[in-house]
């Protein structure tokens, strides 16, 4: 499987390592030398400051992109109609009326898209969704999920911090992945309702957002995402009647990765824990792409598609119209 990137930075960068048994090809990026960079990493790999020419080649079946938001949808459907399938970060959009589309043109070119919410294949996660699926947690009732950071001087004059170049702030930053993750256990969202305000930094954007979601059947999901939380925090809370999840950290500045499983008792009291703790290396990344790969290989629809990123960016949508953030180009 023939692979080419688009947008040379951080991500695409990881992206670049996890792409196991699939080739690099091509490399592009608005600043060609950051493409040239990348592509020395792999032996034969051209580099071009054209996303169309990378992604019209005819020897490249997959496309990752890995570009700032305001790009994401426009590549992504530049890529369905060179007949590739992608891979495209997480949100896939700046709002959900550019992502919508994109679902029966890709149905339309045979095309297979995966959405990055890398988060899910997090080793905590893939275990949590095990134990869930397996019953042990009895009927899911609610779940509470912190995610937050503390910025960084200059913050506020990053792309992100620019609703053109973004579509929001921390609401579709790291909130998505908050939405993401609790839909994967809940279920669709009937009931959408919360905030997003800005409160510290200077910026036309949210730094905070608070969530309030209910799916049909009344289980509730409240959450927050923060880019005013001093000290790096993920906090996910799960709770079914017969027990709860907790997952703490996903590496590095957010703490050891850890999953801790609370089983209810019968006489009650305090319920039997077990605790798996994964201090080594993120795998997520290589764990994702192996995933995508099988499904392209197996002809499946992806795990985290399209129809994912327009249910997780309409709860963003609808929340920054209700609080006065509508970015909407």
């Amino acid at each position: 499987m023939n692979v080419a990137i688009v947008g040379c930075g951080l991500i695409g960068q990881k992206r670049a390592k996890s792409l196991g048994d699939a080739r690099l090809v091509v490399c592009a990026d608005s600043n060609l030398a950051r493409a040239e960079s990348l592509a020395k990493t792999a032996a034969g790999c051209a580099a071009t400051s054209d996303w169309r020419e990378a992604v019209n080649r005819p020897d490249v079946s997959l496309v990752i992109i890995a570009t700032p938001h305001d790009s994401l949808a426009e590549i992504t459907r530049g890529a369905i109609m060179a007949g590739k399938h992608v891979l495209v970060e997480k949100p896939a959009a700046r709002h959900v009326d550019e992502l919508r589309p994109l679902i029966p043109l890709a149905a339309e070119h045979g095309a297979l898209v995966h959405v990055g919410f890398n988060h899910r294949y997090h080793r905590a996660f893939q275990q949590a969704k095990r134990i869930v699926d397996s019953g042990e947690l009895g009927p899911l009732m609610f779940l509470r999920a912190r995610y937050g950071h503390g910025g960084r001087i200059g913050y506020n004059k990053e792309w992100r911090a620019n609703p053109a170049l973004s579509g929001g702030g921390e609401l579709i930053d790291q909130g998505v992945h908050l939405i993401d993750l609790a839909r994967w256990f809940l279920g669709d969202f009937a009931e959408i309702d919360g905030s997003a305000h800005t409160f510290f930094w200077d910026m036309p954007v949210d730094d905070n957002a608070f969530l309030l979601l209910k799916t049909a059947e009344k289980r509730v999901a409240f959450l927050h995402a923060s880019c005013s939380e001093w000290k790096n925090i993920f906090s996910f809370e799960l709770y079914g009647r017969d027990g709860k999840l907790q997952i703490d950290g996903l590496g590095g500045s957010y703490g050891v990765e850890r999953l801790a499983f609370y089983k209810m008792l019968p006489e009650m009291g305090p319920p039997e824990t077990t605790i798996w703790e994964y201090p080594m290396g993120d795998n997520s990344w290589d764990v994702e792409m192996a995933d995508f790969l099988e499904d392209i290989r197996l002809g499946r629809q992806p795990a985290a598609g399209l129809a994912d990123a327009v249910a997780a960016l309409d709860v963003v949508d609808r929340i920054y119209r209700s609080s006065g953030y509508d970015h909407r180009a």
